[in-house]
């Protein structure tokens, strides 16, 4: 007895099911851009802070709006992104998406100012988001269903493909070339991706779409960056008591429940609240977002500590993060293997466990620790994700029909793109609240209207030192140290979350079925016809 399904119960067209893995590898392409976009920008990010022209001399709070804005947007329109798929098709969707997303790199590369990179990075957003549910939703497409979980896992290690990729070519880039070339440089591989799209790629669409909600997204939309921009403002301030960091913060979460309550009682919601009451489904939605929440919180952090503390040029600090992506590309893959054999609860839990030890590790690190031990972290770091990442994406892929596939992606990659917003906002608060405070009585060297500016992150304090001469040697140690505590800090902070995860997972994910349950499901699977394998 096999698992495949026999050639005459087939749902996909023998002519697409033919060339099924050639176009896993135009979606891989498209889906190398998006996320290929954020890991060059994360080496970026200290040349973009220093003063122009060598940058833009962006502050800490501008950088982490320069990474929000896109990923806040694209958050936000993920879920109408998935549902105008479904409606107009989703090929289609995917072509204007990658349209969208060339044009605004190419504006990206040319910003001249910290605001305008922004307003660009925005664009970009909107293009992202409108690829990035069409590639998965093309995937559950044109794979039957016993072959998706493979398809899936070499979809995810795309996702570690890209962060190898991005880091390297950032640093290539940054050596030869100005900052706004790690943007320039999506236009070549958007004009590759859209040639094979239309080669390629079938179009599919869903036969009962869903209505459009766009009061659902312009309140999702503006309670995120409400919420965001408090957090930032506080950690800009050091002061999350502050009035203004309050209110904004409050509104955000007020206009967040206002969110809630117009979805549940809407009869075409952009986000069905409904799949929530699935404790399996929200446990792995949960597990994608606080891994998220983590790592990007980390990365944000680990680019100043391997540029600024320890010297490393963009390049050397793209090589250093390659066991973070070849940790990924070797496991996501395979990831499926473990869960057959320990279940998702067990396969999750351990993930998240080995992430949290790994953030706790940061905390361990300081400025002459031998550099193999980040190596190791990095690594460990990549092997826990891929074990969440893999299962918890075929648990939610696998939770909704075939033909809500877009609607499935795009609730994934929304709680993701959030996820990693929140994280880089409340951890990069944390940091910047930290640092200050570990800095502040160290600035008397400095002239009183720039001290306020000069304790908003080390690169800053570096900056201004480097404007007062010899005088301003005595900081440099000083910021190290006080950037060692504040990354300390916040690695704890970000561990914290990681264990939340893992509690979250190892008390709703799924253990392993027993031998004889999971026997007769695949009978079930093999038996069962197109309409019912459809509404598995």
């Amino acid at each position: 007895m096999t698992t495949s399904a026999p050639p005459s119960e087939r749902r996909v067209p023998e002519a697409v099911h033919r060339r099924r893995w050639a176009i896993l590898g135009a979606l891989m392409l498209s889906l190398l851009i998006v996320v290929l976009d954020n890991s060059i920008l994360n080496v970026a990010i200290k040349t973009i802070s220093t003063p122009a022209p060598t940058g833009l001399g962006a502050t800490q709070g501008e950088l982490e709006w320069a990474i929000n804005a896109y990923t806040l947007v694209f958050a936000g329109l993920l879920f109408t992104a998935g549902l105008l798929g479904d409606r107009l098709g989703r090929k289609k969707v995917l072509l204007a998406g990658l349209a969208v997303f060339g044009i605004g790199s190419a504006l990206a590369a040319e910003s001249g100012s910290p605001v305008q990179l922004v307003v660009f990075r925005a664009v970009m957003g909107v293009g992202a988001a409108f690829v990035m549910p069409a590639t998965l939703a093309v995937l559950m497409n044109v794979f039957e269903r016993d072959e998706q979980p493979k398809a899936i896992g070499i979809w995810a290690g795309g996702v570690g493909l890209a962060i190898a990729i991005g880091p390297i070519t950032g640093g290539v880039l940054l050596d030869h070339f100005w900052w706004g070339s790690v943007f320039l440089i999506n236009v070549p591989i958007v004009i590759l991706a859209i040639g094979l799209m239309v080669w390629l790629v079938p179009d599919s669409r869903d036969p009962n779409p869903g209505r459009l909600d766009p009061v659902g997204v312009v309140l999702s939309v503006v309670g995120l960056v409400l919420l965001v921009y408090g957090i930032i403002k506080g950690g800009q301030l050091a002061d999350f008591t502050d009035p203004q960091v309050l209110a904004t913060i409050g509104a955000g979460l007020v206009v967040l429940i206002g969110f809630v309550i117009f979805e549940k009682r809407s009869d075409h919601p952009s986000i069905d609240v409904s799949y929530f009451q699935n404790k399996v489904f929200s446990a792995a939605i949960s597990a994608i977002a606080l891994v998220f929440f983590a790592l990007m919180g980390v990365t944000f952090f680990s680019v100043f500590y391997t540029q600024s503390v320890r010297g490393y040029s963009p390049l050397q600090t793209g090589l250093l993060m390659l066991p973070l992506a070849a940790a990924q590309i070797i496991f996501a893959p395979r990831a499926r293997l473990v869960v057959d054999r320990f279940g998702n609860r067990a396969t999750c839990t351990a993930g998240l466990v080995i992430i949290a030890a790994m953030l706790a590790a940061f905390a361990t690190l300081d400025a002459d620790t031998p550099i193999w031990i980040l190596e190791v972290i990095f690594f460990l770091m990549g092997t826990g994700m891929a074990h969440i990442m893999t299962p918890t994406s075929v648990v939610i892929m696998q939770a909704l029909p075939r033909e809500k596939a877009g609607s499935a992606s795009a609730l994934s990659n929304t709680f993701r793109q959030v996820g990693g917003a929140l994280g880089i906002a409340v951890l990069g608060s944390v940091l910047s609240t930290a640092y200050r405070n570990g800095i502040e009585d160290k600035l008397s060297l400095v002239p009183a209207p720039l001290r306020h500016t000069a304790g908003e992150s080390i690169e800053a304090t570096l900056g201004v030192a480097a404007k007062l001469g010899p005088q301003g040697r005595a900081l440099v140690t000083p910021a190290n140290d006080a950037f060692l505590h504040a990354m300390h800090v916040t690695a704890l902070c970000g561990a914290g979350v990681a264990v939340i995860g893992a509690v979250v997972v190892a008390l709703f994910l799924p253990g392993r079925p027993p031998a004889q349950q999971a026997g007769k499901e695949e009978a079930e699977l093999v038996t069962a016809t197109p309409a019912q394998a459809g509404q598995d």
